[in-house]
């Protein structure tokens, strides 16, 4: 089967930083290799400038596969969130892997609409909140819901058993972020002086405030890093802090769970089917609630925070890709 991955962002399999690379662009990578390992012929298209190959997956320029469209011909076209591709082969299978909403005004404007209500799409989703946050007015042909999966990154034997005061905000979306900070400042380091809060991947302090408050209050921001920084801080930390106010997946929860960190979440959007309570996180009503929670996860005793460690890991199994690949594969036949 010839394969097309259509992953419209500026990447190659190649890329020095490939370890900054985001979500989207790493499951693409993941899930290409591994089709590529089942005797089919991938190919996957980025802005890139030269063609790259690497572990039988061929990286070809965006610009190239415009200009060479009528000589070449796919089986099947896997696009991320854009539908413009499937207007230049009309013989291969459209396959929509839709990662995020998308309104009908939004795909209006951007030119997605028509490709989407013309080409026969089957769409695929990444959770059952996306696909019911999606209009029904779409039509697509088939709609099938694949849950996102863990990428190669965050595949770990077995978990850490010890664990520091450590709590984590590691999504790029800072909505209630600033409201955390306060109740860390006002509730939580007054009481708990060596917890530290770490933040990943905001790049700017959500309200006024200075970084030596910040510091004297052991909160500490470290923009974006590399992942193999993430895996380790997840690892060594006792929670994460997932609000869950627009997620379609959030894939930062299950890598979460990989290294045994449990997730505290307001259960809201897609992180409803990930996080069960006391089993892989926990689930607070509203704010209010967290500076309790993270009382409790500090004076956990070693055998209830185990518990939570190794069942956070052994759910983070459920998103293996090969649990998830059938999936796929039935989608492609």
């Amino acid at each position: 089967m010839k394969i097309l991955f259509y992953c419209p962002f500026r990447f190659d399999l190649k890329t020095n930083k490939k370890e900054f690379l985001g979500g989207i662009e790493s499951l693409n990578i993941d899930l290409a290799k591994t089709l590529a390992k089942q005797k089919n012929s991938v190919y996957l298209a980025t802005f890139t400038k030269k063609k790259v190959q690497s572990n039988n997956v061929i990286n070809i320029p965006i610009d190239k596969l415009f200009l060479e469209s009528n000589e070449l011909k796919f089986d099947s076209i896997i696009s991320s969130n854009d539908a413009q591709i499937f207007n230049l082969f009309d013989s291969s299978r459209k396959i929509f892997w839709m990662h995020n909403t998308l309104s009908l005004e939004k795909a209006f404007r951007k030119k997605k609409l028509i490709p989407l209500l013309t080409n026969n799409v089957t769409t695929v989703f990444v959770s059952k909140y996306l696909k019911n946050k999606t209009s029904p007015l779409y039509f697509f042909n088939k709609k099938k819901i694949i849950s996102n999966f863990l990428t190669s990154d965050f595949i770990l034997k077995k978990p850490k058993k010890s664990r520091k005061p450590i709590f984590v905000w590691s999504v790029r979306r800072n909505r209630g972020l600033a409201e955390i900070i306060r109740i860390w400042i006002n509730e939580i380091h007054p009481i708990h002086k060596n917890a530290k809060f770490h933040i990943y991947g905001v790049d700017k302090i959500p309200f006024k405030i200075s970084r030596k408050v910040l510091l004297k209050n052991n909160i500490h921001f470290f923009g974006k890093v590399k992942k193999d920084n993430l895996k380790r801080i997840y690892s060594d930390s006792m929670a994460m802090i997932c609000l869950g106010h627009d997620e379609t997946f959030c894939l930062n929860a299950i890598e979460a769970n990989a290294c045994g960190l449990p997730v505290i979440s307001l259960n809201n959007t897609a992180l409803n089917e990930i996080v069960s309570d006391n089993k892989n996180g926990f689930l607070i009503k509203n704010l209010n609630e967290l500076k309790d929670k993270i009382d409790y996860v500090i004076n956990l005793n070693d055998k209830k925070r185990f518990f939570l460690i190794k069942n956070s890991f052994l759910i983070s199994k459920n998103y293996h890709l090969k649990k998830i690949l059938h999936n796929w594969l039935n989608v492609l036949k």
